[in-house]
């Protein structure tokens, strides 16, 4: 079998002078790229913009969500503030529409459970004439969920019966759960502490 000698040989090309003078352009191009002080500055810019932006944007974030919580906060402890006086703060004269406040600001088990418990609660009131009304000392959140929270209530509660005669203020402590219904909040369960 024969051999073909030139077949064997791979072609071989020479740079040319165009090809040289093409890679040195290049070259310097990148070199005059690194070294130009205006486009270094330029690019240490646009970094340091994209930086303070990305960072304004994450404390923009941030503030909005500590607002979205003080709100919702705020809101669940004046629910709350406003049940605990509405409870204590009671006229002989008004029982209807003090009860009826009650269960308007109510929910749930609660609601059920004062509904049963108001005709007797009412005859109670009338039958000795009493007159309560509660202040509220102090009312923080214990805990809460973006729907519901459970808040602490001070109250300091005077009471004056049929013959005028004022009792001494009584201090109480109540859990009151509150629960996001719709755009509403109401009271879902009241527990006294000790």
């Amino acid at each position: 079998m024969a051999v073909d000698d030139d077949a064997a040989e791979p072609e071989v090309t020479t740079a040319t002078a165009d090809t040289a003078e093409y890679l040195s352009d290049q070259d310097g191009a990148s070199r005059a790229w690194r070294r130009d002080p205006t486009k270094i500055a330029l690019v240490g810019g646009l970094v340091a913009v994209i930086g303070v932006a990305s960072l304004g944007g994450w404390i923009g974030v941030r503030a909005h969500q500590s607002r979205q919580l003080d709100q919702r906060q705020t809101t669940f402890v004046d629910v709350a503030r406003q049940a605990a006086t509405d409870l204590t703060t009671i006229d002989h004269r008004e029982v209807e529409g003090d009860v009826k406040r009650i269960l308007d600001s109510a929910t749930g088990a609660f609601y059920d459970d004062f509904n049963n418990r108001a005709q007797p609660f009412i005859e109670a009131v009338k039958k000795t004439q009493s007159k309560s009304v509660g202040t509220v000392v102090s009312a923080g959140v214990e805990s809460e969920t973006d729907q519901d929270a459970q808040v602490l209530v001070a109250v300091s509660v005077k009471t004056t019966v049929a013959d005028g005669t004022e009792q001494r203020p009584r201090s109480w402590r109540m859990r009151i759960s509150v629960q996001r219904l719709g755009n509403e909040v109401k009271v879902s369960n009241v527990a006294f502490v000790p």
